[in-house]
């Protein structure tokens, strides 16, 4: 299996940045896209960006389309997310998760996702 372990969430003011990291372990070779979901306070969990396995291409929602930047490093095994121009609409918990099925068509659905970490908590102050 694979374990995701988020880091680099906390609080910041309006406008402010962000790096987001996941360490994946485990049988990380099965780690195919990987994504980011957001979950604001009381509300289900959306997706927020996403990326193929060979870094070629990337996916974002259109509310942070322009203002955070998906990437990853295989041979560290780490996801990233780079947030800048944070909005308090930002705030919740991020997640990353990842798609053992090898596709390279990138779903922005929750449950084409095997794998999902902990989360880590991003509090944007107005």
């Amino acid at each position: 299996q694979v374990q995701l372990s988020e880091s680099g969430g906390g609080l910041v003011q309006d406008g402010g940045s962000l790096r987001l990291s996941c360490a994946v372990s485990g049988r990380t070779e099965i780690a195919g896209i990987m994504g980011w979901f957001h979950q604001a306070p009381g509300k289900d969990r959306e997706f927020v960006a996403a990326i193929r396995k060979s870094g070629d291409f990337t996916l974002y929602s259109d509310s942070v389309k322009g203002r955070f930047t998906i990437s990853r490093d295989n041979a560290k095994n780490t996801l990233f997310l780079q947030m800048d121009s944070l909005k308090p609409e930002d705030t919740g918990v991020y997640y990353c998760a990842a798609d053992q099925s090898r596709t390279s068509v990138i779903s922005r659905i929750t449950y084409a996702y095997d794998f999902w970490g902990q989360g880590t908590q991003v509090t944007v102050s107005a």
